[in-house]
């Protein structure tokens, strides 16, 4: 197992940048021929995806995969904590539901978790020669410390060296950075084998007095400063990214609300970006803009969060939008809210029972024990026919007279979602359904927009990432970097990353 290269990326904060520094790391690695598998052992995020093996992981650790070259797999995220409520989650262990679990009862399960996240981290030693690992929050989180194995819980049962990354943007870099390490224990604070600073933007000669400071008062190197790379698309791990942009006149006004359980928003990313699309996100307190589509994505916790869209005023609002010719497109649990009945028999998402849906499609839905989890493919019923890609997470089974008009037809021939007779409203399980070009300009189409521009959002998830491995080549020390990972692996880190 010595053979293996690792190297843990840990933060002084939550969106400190540990996904993109891991992400561009193993790009950059990846483009120098090394074989690098991601690693996050505790993922708590409601973006997922689906792997090859059947598994679910966190959002974030497929984009790092995506990065590296390398296949989805369930050991690069073993622990996916999905939150149902402000105290209690779903508890996935290598891509599956083992349970729901409480705050405290999850704390007393935490040693079997760890056994499971040192399983999968055995096994990528043995199948890699580079693993990089991302913590979750911050290593200082004095309150979480106790049999963590996110942060330094797991360095240290890993024996895995460290370097800390702090956003210099949101201000106080240097009271993050020094306050983080005296936080931890003496044997946790000589894992910490430097720094990065990221989102920088100004003049760096401005900040190398501070930087020398650091240095001096630490004894640890500062490996690079990221700027700020402006336009940076990169799959979200659980923020809302903004969704406004410089574009210019648009064509098409799109909505969604902002659930509380909201889950895998990142299906709407290419409405998000596409240049003549005007898309916002609408939150508590706000009122229903004017649209011509209304998009209701996925969540976590369907009966909760369509009694808060209730709450918010948007039933009301749908049914106006409606009146006046606006279309209505529901993703998995926003597919679900469009339905009749929303039953619950089991508790899987709360309290048991029922809840009437919107009532805008002819299903009525029931949450099963067992989660359905599949990547698909096949053609949107929209138009003629476009293909489209996708992915399959919910535990929710529809029936009812309108699945006979479905919205997609998969390769396996299965049928998926559902339209309305008259036409203004549809529906479907699959995530990810905006994400092929065509799919995307059949949807804009049937919405009012007519020869919409062509959006491939893979094609620009891949430049940025290029974009990200050429800033970290650039602005990171590659000597220093190389000698994080340990004297037996610097020499020859040192060489391609020089």
């Amino acid at each position: 197992m010595t053979g293996c290269a690792t190297l843990m990326v840990q933060g002084t904060t939550s969106d400190a940048g540990k996904t993109t520094l891991v992400a561009g790391l193993a790009r950059l690695l990846a483009r120098k021929g090394r074989h690098v598998a991601p690693f996050k052992p505790q993922n708590m995020a409601l973006n997922s995806a689906v792997t090859p093996d059947g598994g679910e992981i966190g959002r974030a650790q497929a984009l790092q995969a995506m990065a590296a070259g390398v296949a989805l797999h369930t050991d690069f995220n073993p622990v996916l904590l999905k939150p149902a409520t402000d105290i209690g989650a779903q508890v996935i262990i290598h891509g599956k539901v083992v349970s729901t679990l409480s705050a405290h009862d999850y704390h007393q399960y935490k040693p079997t978790a760890m056994a499971a996240v040192m399983a999968s981290w055995g096994r990528l030693l043995e199948g890699y020669d580079t693993v990089l690992v991302e913590g979750a929050g911050s290593p200082a989180e004095i309150n979480l410390r106790d049999r963590d194995i996110a942060n330094m819980g797991f360095a240290e049962a890993a024996d895995c060296p460290v370097i800390l990354v702090a956003d210099i943007d949101r201000g106080g870099v240097f009271a993050h950075l020094v306050g983080t390490l005296e936080l931890l224990s003496p044997s946790e604070q000589a894992r910490v084998k430097g720094f990065v600073i990221n989102r920088f933007r100004g003049d760096i000669g401005l900040l190398q007095p501070g930087l020398e400071w650091l240095e001096a008062r630490t004894g640890r190197p500062v490996i690079g400063v990221l700027p700020y790379l402006h336009g940076l698309f990169l799959d979200a791990e659980d923020a809302l990214a903004d969704a406004r942009a410089d574009k210019g006149e648009p064509g098409l006004r799109v909505i969604a609300p902002a659930f509380p359980r909201i889950s895998n928003h990142t299906d709407l990313d290419p409405l998000r970006l596409h240049p003549e699309v005007d898309f916002s996100w609408v939150g508590p307190g706000q009122a229903l803009p004017p649209a011509d589509l209304i998009v209701l994505p996925g969540s976590k916790s369907v009966r909760a969060d369509l009694a808060w869209l209730r709450a918010q005023g948007w039933e009301d609002g749908i049914r106006r939008h409606l009146r006046y010719g606006g279309k209505v497109f529901g993703v998995c649990g926003g597919y679900q809210m469009l339905g009749r009945q929303v039953h619950d028999p089991l508790g899987v998402e709360g309290a048991a029972g029922s809840s009437a849906g919107l009532g805008l499609l002819g299903v009525d839905t029931s949450l099963a024990a067992v989660k359905q989890l599949a990547n698909v493919s096949g053609e949107i019923l929209l138009g003629g026919g476009a293909a489209m890609r996708g992915y399959e997470i919910h535990m929710g089974v529809s029936a009812g007279e309108a699945t006979a008009r479905p919205l997609l037809r998969f390769e396996d021939g299965r049928a998926d979602g559902a339209l309305s007779d008259d036409g203004q409203c549809v529906g479907c399980y699959a995530h990810g359904v905006f994400d092929a070009p065509e799919a995307l300009a059949a949807v804009l189409d049937w919405a009012g927009l007519q020869g919409a521009a062509r959006v491939d959002l893979a094609a620009r998830r891949e430049a940025d990432l290029e974009r990200l491995a050429d800033a970290l080549a650039t602005h990171l020390d590659g000597a220093r970097l190389a000698a994080c990972f340990g004297p037996a692996h610097a020499p020859a880190l040192s060489q391609i990353l020089a």
